[in-house]
Formats: C-alpha cells, sequence, structure tokens
C-alpha cells in the first residue's frame, strides 16, 4: 500500500492550485490521503526566514512574472485566484478547525471553502464571524467546534504536524511525501507525483 501524506496550509494560493488538482490523482491510483494541516509561518520561522525579506522587497520582474504564473495556473485548474487585502492572514484557528474537520471527515469540504473564501472573495478567514459561516456551510457545529479548538489535543496535533514536516526537511506548503521519505514541494510537482505514482502502482 502507498503511503501518501499532504501537508497544507489553507493561507497559501499555490496550495489552493495543489490542493485542487491533487484529487483527481489521489482518484486515479486510489490512495487514501493523509491530510496533515499545518503552520506555514511557523515553518517559515523556523527553516526559511528569507521569505520574509523576500515579501519585502520583491525582485520586480520576478514578481511581476509570478503573478502571472500564478493565474495562468488558475486557468488550467478551473479556479480563481485574487490577492487578498489582508496577506499574510493569521491562520491559526482557521487551521485548528482543519485538524478538527479531518477528524470529522470533512477536511476536503472545509478546505476548499477556507480557500475559496480568501483566495477568491477576499474574505478574512482569521475572522470568528467568516470561521463560523464556513462551519455552518460544512454543516459543523461552530459552538463545538470554536471549544474544541482552544484544547490542548487539537493546538498540540497542530504544533506536531508544523513540527514533523521540519525534521523531515519540509520548508513550506504544499509539501506531499510519497512512502515516508520521497517528497515533493509545490504545486508544480503534482506531475512528478502523478509519475512517481504510475510508477509504483506498475510495480506493485
Amino acid at each position: 500500500m502507498i503511503k501518501f501524506e499532504f501537508f497544507f496550509d489553507c493561507s497559501s494560493p499555490w496550495t489552493y492550485l495543489a490542493f485542487s488538482r491533487i484529487h483527481s490523482v489521489i482518484e486515479k491510483y486510489n490512495i487514501e490521503p493523509i491530510w496533515k494541516p499545518i503552520l506555514v509561518g511557523g515553518v517559515f520561522n523556523e527553516v526559511n526566514k528569507d521569505i520574509y525579506s523576500q515579501r519585502e522587497n520583491p525582485n520586480p520582474r520576478k514578481f511581476k512574472y509570478s503573478r502571472k504564473d500564478m493565474q495562468d495556473w488558475a486557468e488550467l485548474a478551473n479556479i480563481k485566484i485574487m490577492w487578498p487585502s489582508i496577506f499574510p492572514v493569521n491562520a491559526v484557528k482557521m487551521m485548528r478547525i482543519a485538524i478538527v474537520a479531518e477528524e470529522e471527515n470533512k477536511l476536503k469540504e472545509f478546505a476548499n471553502f477556507c480557500f475559496k473564501s480568501y483566495w477568491e472573495d477576499d474574505l478574512n478567514v482569521g475572522d470568528e464571524g467568516i470561521l463560523e459561516k464556513i462551519l455552518i456551510d460544512c454543516d459543523m457545529d461552530p459552538s463545538k467546534i470554536f471549544e474544541l479548538i482552544e484544547s490542548d489535543k487539537i493546538k498540540n496535533k497542530l504544533r506536531k504536524n508544523t513540527e514533523n514536516l521540519i525534521e523531515r526537511g519540509g520548508f513550506g506548503s504544499p509539501t506531499i511525501f510519497i512512502n515516508d521519505t520521497d517528497m515533493y514541494f509545490g504545486n508544480d510537482r503534482i506531475e512528478l507525483v502523478d509519475y512517481k505514482l504510475s510508477k509504483l502502482k506498475k510495480n506493485s
């Protein structure tokens, strides 16, 4: 059996692209993904601090191209991405809820709503009111969920996911691991993931 882990934070546009595209690959090879919500800011603070200076002083040519590149990928993925008025957003509560959603088999639905709310509708997904609406749309009980995400169990699980990614060599979102050690980073690695899975299936 192929082990497939997907580490992600919904506050990343490239993760939105990868998340929207990875499901067809998962279905194609009939594998059970292990979703690993993380705080990408925690990863950056630990092993990728350069990203902050790059955001503050971007190369103009590279910045202009990256925005064009993002829109090309969005068109390919058949989604819309607009740069949000609040960036970066405080993703702590959202990603804690993602931990709960994963436990309640609502992860895909919840993440899709978060991605769309933030990257298409320019809503502040760090705001409890917005998260409450998303939870209602996912048929999840907001009062129950908001209580759960303050528990040590949920806080620790999110922290451990983030630490686990760092320990295994990760430096951002999305990061995929196939069979524990084979790592792929970024939306533009989905085709490589597809290729590797096809080889593994062929040889199994």
